[in-house]
């Protein structure tokens, strides 16, 4: 039997909730988790309609990229779409999930989408996040340092750019005496002891700490495990903001427009002077990505496809790359896609719907 708590931790192992920005809501945000699971209905945003959508289609779960609730609700009385949208899904027991800047964080997530429909290649995170790297130091005995290490490997440290399984080892004697409480693994309690071991470090993303720990204290054979978790200032290039790729070939800038305007269905681009050079490299953000150009520019893509610039950000670009603001539903539209993708090959037996309801409540005359 599937619960609601299956999928929202599988998605969460997709994008953690401890990437999401400190103004964000993601997670389960109406529901019961131990609920068993119908069916699920995807979504870009959360509406009436949409939780109407649910109710006709039986499904209990709707998965949604932006949170219905952003910020603290002190009355639930149904005076605006916010209120009415979660007594609507309260009511008939649906359950309501977002994964947002959580998944425009992940290589695999909202902006890769984008790469992807744009047919980018050699696609690295425009932003890598600071932060987010620890790396754990211990000393193993030499028989068993090999177990350690594949079992904190697989818990998921050790990984540096397209490698994986990365790690320093050095050979070295290590010191102990147990007291009487003790029941040593090498050694007599009460007498010292000198074994040779192996110090073993690797690094590991900090949201995974609780689990490398448990692999790693599973897997080591002292009753006492000695270990030092130190916090890195290194970037993390699998985890950030904005992605930015290259096209297979070279286009005119208006061919790119046409592209994006092909791809995205937009229903008008705004974009700065073009500068009559070809194009290679773009960089993208899903939503609203005004912050990024500077990281944009410096990555030296021609073009910065985004959404929800606003007039004098546009003199930012200063004839050095070309903005190109393609709308903010449009640039998340095939968020949808993402998350069917996701479920449906994770949880093949269940029924997942793509929302046929347009959220967008932007309109162009």
């Amino acid at each position: 039997m599937t619960k609601i708590k299956d999928i929202t931790h599988y998605l969460e192992t997709v994008a953690p909730l401890r990437l999401q920005e400190s103004y964000d809501n993601a997670g389960l945000i109406v529901g019961d988790m131990q609920a068993e699971l119908t069916s699920i209905l995807v979504t870009l945003d959360v509406t009436e309609e949409v939780v109407e959508e649910a109710i006709q289609n039986k499904c209990n779960l709707i998965v949604a990229h932006h949170p219905i609730v952003f910020s603290g609700l002190k009355k639930i009385t149904g005076k605006n779409y916010v209120e009415r949208t979660l007594l609507k899904a309260i009511k008939n027991d649906i359950a309501i999930y977002a994964a947002h800047t959580n998944l425009d964080s992940v290589t695999g997530g909202v902006n890769g989408k984008i790469c992807e429909k744009l047919g980018l290649s050699d696609c690295r995170i425009l932003e890598p996040a600071g932060g987010l790297l620890k790396k754990l130091v211990t000393f193993v005995p030499v028989d068993h340092a090999e177990k350690v290490r594949q079992a904190v490997f697989a818990a998921g440290a050790g990984h540096i750019g397209n490698y994986d399984s990365c790690s320093f080892n050095a050979h070295g004697q290590g010191t102990f005496r147990g007291n009487d409480s003790t029941t040593p693994f090498v050694g007599e309690k009460g007498a010292h002891h000198y074994e040779n071991e192996i110090r073993f470090e690797t690094i590991f993303p900090s949201y995974l700490q609780g689990q490398i720990v448990s692999a790693l204290t599973t897997a080591h054979p002292y009753e006492e495990v000695a270990y030092d978790i130190y916090p890195l200032d290194n970037k993390f290039d699998q985890i950030g903001m904005g992605m930015v790729g290259v096209l297979p070939k070279e286009k005119t800038e208006r061919e790119v427009l046409k592209l994006l305007k092909k791809t995205f269905q937009t229903g008008v681009i705004r974009h700065t002077a073009l500068q009559n050079k070809k194009v290679k490299k773009i960089a993208v953000c899903g939503g609203a990505g005004s912050f990024l150009l500077k990281q944009a520019i410096a990555a030296g893509a021609d073009f910065f496809v985004t959404g929800d610039f606003k007039y004098h950000q546009f003199f930012d670009a200063e004839n050095k790359i070309v903005i190109a603001d393609i709308g903010h539903f449009e640039s998340e539209q095939f968020t949808k896609e993402l998350f069917y993708e996701l479920l449906t090959k994770k949880f093949p037996k269940f029924v997942v719907r793509l929302s046929e309801v347009n959220t967008n409540p932007v309109f162009y005359f």
